[in-house]
C-alpha cells in the first residue's frame, strides 16, 4: 500500500517491540526501513527470542518524531531567554494502556523485556483502518500485514524501563509503559 494520504483519526494504530536473537548496542546498524522491516515479520506473545509483539490495549500515545534542537538559554539582564540550536536528547516516551495482567506476565516476550536492559527494536505504524490479513500475521512489516492499509511507520532501538499500574475506580485500571530511545527515530517509512 502507500503512505497515508488523507486525514482521519490514527484508530488502529501499532506499537510493536522486537526481541532481538543477540545482544545489540545502540550503534549498531538499524537505520533503515529495509533492516528494520525483517525483524517484524513473526509474532508472538510468548518469549521467543527473533519474533515481536504488539503492545495491546494502547489508550494514547505520545508524541513519536524528530525531537527539537532548540535550547532556552537565559541571558544576564534579560528579561528574555535566547533560543539556541543545541543537542536533541533521545526521548523517554510514556505510553498509557488499559492494563490487561496477563498481557504484561513474566512469561510474556512483552513482560520479560520490563526492566531488562537489554536494547529491543521498536515500530509505531500509524493507521487509519485495520490491516485486511486475518492471521497472526496482521501487523507484519509486509505488503499483506500492516501494507494491505495506507501507513506511516516510525522504527527505533530502546528499551523498556517501566511499568506503572494506574488503579482507577472507574473505567479501567491503567497503566503507564515507560520507553527509552536509545537512538533517533528513523520514518516515516511505508509498506
Amino acid at each position: 500500500m502507500t503512505m497515508l494520504a488523507t486525514i482521519g483519526a490514527g484508530v488502529f494504530s501499532d506499537l510493536s517491540v522486537h526481541n532481538f536473537t543477540t545482544v545489540i548496542t545502540a550503534d549498531s546498524a538499524y537505520d533503515t526501513a529495509a533492516e528494520f522491516d525483517p525483524l517484524f515479520a513473526t509474532e508472538t506473545e510468548t518469549a521467543a527470542v527473533g519474533t515481536f509483539t504488539r503492545i495491546k490495549n494502547v489508550r494514547s500515545f505520545p508524541s513519536i518524531g524528530v525531537p527539537s534542537k532548540i535550547v532556552n538559554v537565559p541571558s544576564f539582564g534579560s528579561k528574555i531567554t535566547k533560543q539556541i540550536q543545541g543537542q536533541a536528547d533521545a526521548p523517554t516516551l510514556e505510553v498509557t494502556i488499559n492494563f490487561v495482567p496477563s498481557d504484561w506476565a513474566p512469561s510474556t516476550l512483552i513482560g520479560a523485556m520490563i526492566g531488562d536492559g537489554k536494547l529491543h527494536a521498536f515500530r509505531f505504524t500509524l493507521l487509519n483502518a485495520e490491516p485486511t490479513l486475518a492471521t497472526t500475521a496482521k501487523y507484519a512489516s509486509s505488503a499483506a500485514g500492516v501494507g494491505s492499509v495506507p501507513n506511516a511507520m516510525w522504527y527505533w532501538v530502546g528499551t523498556i524501563e517501566a511499568l506503572l499500574v494506574n488503579p482507577q475506580l472507574t473505567d479501567a485500571n491503567t497503566a503507564v509503559v515507560t520507553l527509552a530511545a536509545q537512538t533517533k527515530f528513523f520514518g516515516p517509512f511505508s509498506f
